[in-house]
């Protein structure tokens, strides 16, 4: 989706699901929803690794297998 308004309403729900479920919040990602109205429109299909490798590592968080986060780029 290249949306930008429909990513940030997307973002804006999860955000406030967490907080209401008492987990930290996570700024928005304004450089991602920025560089979303310069995309073209796309279709695709991926197997998250990350996700993959949570499953082996039987961890919750994918924070646990990423080698940085993107709240520190």
């Amino acid at each position: 989706m290249n949306d930008s308004e429909e990513q940030r309403r997307r973002f804006i729900d999860a955000l406030q699901a967490r907080q209401q479920a008492g987990r930290p919040a996570a700024p928005l990602p304004e450089r991602f929803l920025a560089a979303l109205d310069q995309m073209p429109p796309a279709t695709g299909n991926a197997l998250g690794v990350d996700r993959l490798v949570m499953l082996f590592a039987d961890t919750l968080t994918i924070d646990d297998v990423t080698a940085f986060i993107p709240e520190e780029l």
